[in-house]
């Protein structure tokens, strides 16, 4: 393999011209003939008998170019890389120049590559530290939500609804006298005041008693995620069964021991206290990290080539579906719910996508500069962590790493050791 010629062709873009002795390429053509000889049909042989020379010469020896330019293409490409010392950071256009038996082959290949990037001032940047205090009226707040957890709902019955009850109500919903699909409900427990519903229904049921029916005229929102119920005014017929209200626990040293290992609540309040403050420090320290982090990147230089943005939002939208499966949901159904389409909604993660790409880049050229590697005891101990996560033993772990992977593992270590290095000596005041 020798290459020709090499140059940019534009920002970010280089194009080689490689070419391969003819000896190599008639290796890849002897492969190709092996991999496809069973399809060729040639009469006066059974079906994959027939000799090479003679396939050549009944169908024509381009039959065999397809796979045997994929075969030598991509390990002189690959070698060619190898020596310009490029990083490529997509898939190569080739355009064959010249090929055929006992000829040199000849091709291009053009492919983006990992741009350059201009640092600017990186050690010792100033960025606002993040408050990792924790006030009394934090505490307070945290508390309560406990006590709200723990509280329960009894029935009230002297009394008509009011704003924080819950009614339990059975409704049906009309558009123009007609029932629509999903307007329907039994027993349905509705928090009045929460604005779960149509704007203007909860409203229209305080002051109505247990038993009493109402009729509750709104009128669907604009955005209403249903485009047949969008804008359109209905009537729904109610039917209140039931009201029910709020009681909270009793706050005292039992409920203390209801709730916690600790028999009082001044101890669990002091817990409760010491690990609001733990949250907050590593909230914190990743908001600090998140800081420098981005200071970093803004002072930097470089332009993104467009196919990595891109590569980025496919990497955050596939990360988005996969959360919406968890949840019951899948993308297209997401996207019917919003009345969005599917480049609408990519377009959102452009901005993020382009700024997670200049971290990325910014953050590798700094371990460059400053020479953080990862050591194999760094890797050792990487491998051990992984393995506890997921209940395995290292030594298994390790010899199921091919080389490959092993190397990856290594360059997040150096990530993740440069950014430790940037956040030590950054300045937070």
């Amino acid at each position: 393999m020798k290459i020709n010629k090499f140059e940019d062709v534009e920002k970010n873009v280089v194009q080689l011209e490689i070419e391969v002795d003819a000896a190599k390429f008639e290796e890849g053509m002897q492969q190709s003939f092996k991999k496809n000889a069973s399809k060729f049909n040639v009469p006066g042989f059974r079906k994959g008998k027939a000799p090479r020379h003679i396939v050549e010469r009944y169908y024509g020896e381009q039959v065999l170019y397809d796979d045997a330019i994929n075969i030598v293409c991509s390990e002189a490409y690959d070698q060619a890389i190898d020596e310009k010392n490029l990083q490529p950071v997509d898939r190569p256009e080739i355009d064959i120049i010249q090929i055929g038996s006992k000829q040199n082959l000849i091709f291009t290949a053009k492919v983006t590559v990992k741009p350059e990037v201009e640092l600017g001032a990186y050690m010792g940047v100033e960025v606002k530290k993040a408050d990792d205090t924790v006030t009394d009226e934090d505490l307070e707040k945290e508390f309560n939500k406990v006590v709200e957890k723990n509280s329960r709902l009894v029935t009230v019955t002297d009394r008509p609804v009011q704003s924080g009850d819950t009614a339990v109500i059975d409704f049906e919903g009309f558009i123009d006298s007609v029932p629509f699909e999903g307007g329907k409900a039994t027993d349905y427990s509705l928090v009045i005041g929460s604005g779960t519903f149509i704007p203007g229904f909860e409203d229209q049921l305080i002051g109505k008693s247990t038993g009493e029916e109402v009729d509750v005229n709104v009128t669907f929102p604009e955005d209403y995620g249903k485009e047949e119920l969008s804008g359109k005014p209905a009537l729904f017929k109610v039917k209140i069964k039931e009201i029910k209200v709020k009681e909270l626990p009793v706050v005292d040293d039992e409920f203390a021991k209801d709730i916690s290992e600790f028999d009082t609540l001044e101890e669990y309040k002091k817990d409760l206290r010491n690990k609001l403050e733990e949250t907050a420090k590593h909230k914190a320290e990743h908001e600090n990290e998140e800081n420098v982090i981005r200071k970093v990147a803004e002072n930097a230089t470089v332009e993104i080539p467009k196919v990595m943005v891109e590569k980025q939002i496919d990497s955050m939208v596939r990360d988005f579906d996969m959360r919406l499966r968890y949840q019951g949901l899948d993308l297209q159904k997401y996207l019917e719910i919003m009345g969005m389409d599917y480049e609408g909604f990519r377009g959102q993660f452009a901005e993020g996508a382009e700024k997670e790409v200049k971290i990325q880049l910014v953050i590798e050229k700094i371990a460059q500069v400053e020479n953080v590697q990862a050591s194999d005891e760094d890797l050792d101990e990487e491998v051990k962590r992984m393995a506890d996560l997921y209940k395995q033993s290292a030594e298994e772990l390790m010899k199921s790493l091919s080389p490959e992977e092993k190397e990856y593992v290594k360059k997040d270590i150096a990530f993740r050791k440069t950014i430790k290095l940037l956040v030590q000596n950054a300045k937070l005041a």
